[in-house]
């Protein structure tokens, strides 16, 4: 958001502090939603389509009134679907099945500190000492999470797999930031839906989902050992954890300044750690639960960080500051 826009009204920002802790607790449903139908015989891949596909064809009305944006920025609504979409959705659901939801979640909060790191050795752009500093305190509380002392306790293939998440969460804040940017730029509701839209569309073809078990939602699963309908956390995942999440996010920062709604984003990872426990009863023990509140430090202390002096703005880091959290899993 450009400093020469005027701040928002008082009421606008009460709005917009109410969406983005609506889209962080939303988004902070989706693992919790998800697992159970994991376990309970889905490839995490067709909970991922399900998810996707749900909430792209909710979106439907949404992508036909920008269709605009197909002609306008093609090459930012297919990356954004690939890697916003399809890629950080599959390996985030991927990594759930293997390790524990706030876990995964945590890890993939690496997302905005690696994307200071592309500005600071692709870009070669300078960045703030306090953005360092808070990816220094981020990695240390990563390795508390995985507790790398004991030769990573946790399932090696699961951790790769969130990392593989945060990598593509980098792509989703240069993509998001690139559609900002030139002549043409595109409504960030239009990437959204496109992205859902394309995502889909791709996970179609990679993980044909007439091959799954869709029997598995007319049946009951597991939570926290609760047997409760399938269609329950099924229909939680594409209303609430993605399409109010997605919509939400995106209004919330259209009333706030982008490190703001940022800020409020993080509140996922404590959401998605606090669902976990409560209805899988998945208990996270005391060096985790500190290198998680360590990893939260760090993205606040990297996302509340002002881009270093430069003859041009550092418009990677200025969409790290921002954007983390908004429609990832996002």
């Amino acid at each position: 958001m450009h400093s020469s826009q005027p701040r928002p009204r008082a009421s606008a920002r009460t709005l917009g502090l109410s969406l983005a802790l609506a889209s962080a607790v939303a988004f902070g449903g989706s693992g919790t939603a998800a697992k159970p139908l994991i376990e309970a015989g889905l490839s995490p891949l067709h909970v991922v389509w399900l998810r996707v596909t749900g909430a792209a064809l909710v979106l439907l009305p949404l992508a036909w009134r920008h269709r605009d944006a197909v002609r306008q920025r093609p090459g930012v609504l297919i990356g954004f679907g690939l890697l916003a979409v399809a890629g950080v959705q599959a390996c985030y659901f991927a990594a759930i099945s293997r390790i524990p939801v706030g876990v995964a979640l945590l890890i993939e909060y690496l997302g905005p500190l690696l994307l200071l790191g592309y500005v600071r050795f692709v870009q070669r752009r300078p960045i703030s000492r306090a953005a360092a500093i808070g990816a220094g305190v981020a990695v240390a509380g990563l390795a508390c999470v995985v507790e790398v002392w004991n030769g990573l306790s946790f399932d090696t293939l699961g951790v790769l797999f969130a990392l593989g998440a945060a990598c593509c969460q980098v792509g989703y804040f240069i993509l998001a930031d690139a559609s900002r940017q030139g002549d043409r730029p595109v409504d960030p509701i239009a990437v959204s839906a496109y992205g859902l839209l394309i995502g889909a569309v791709v996970l179609t073809a990679f993980t044909r989902p007439w091959t799954a078990d869709w029997s598995v939602l007319a049946g009951r699963v597991s939570m926290n050992g609760h047997a409760v309908p399938a269609l329950l956390p099924a229909l939680w995942m594409v209303l609430v954890a993605t399409v109010l999440a997605y919509l939400t996010g995106v209004v919330a920062v259209q009333h706030l300044s982008p490190p703001v709604a940022g800020v409020v984003a993080n509140l996922e990872a404590v959401v998605a750690t606090v669902a976990a426990w409560v209805l899988l009863g998945e208990h996270l023990g005391t060096p985790q639960l500190l290198g998680g509140l360590l990893v939260l430090a760090g993205a606040f202390a990297a996302q509340s960080s002002k881009p270093a002096p430069a003859e041009e703005p550092a418009h990677a880091e200025e969409a790290a500051a921002g954007l983390v959290g908004e429609g990832l899993h996002r």
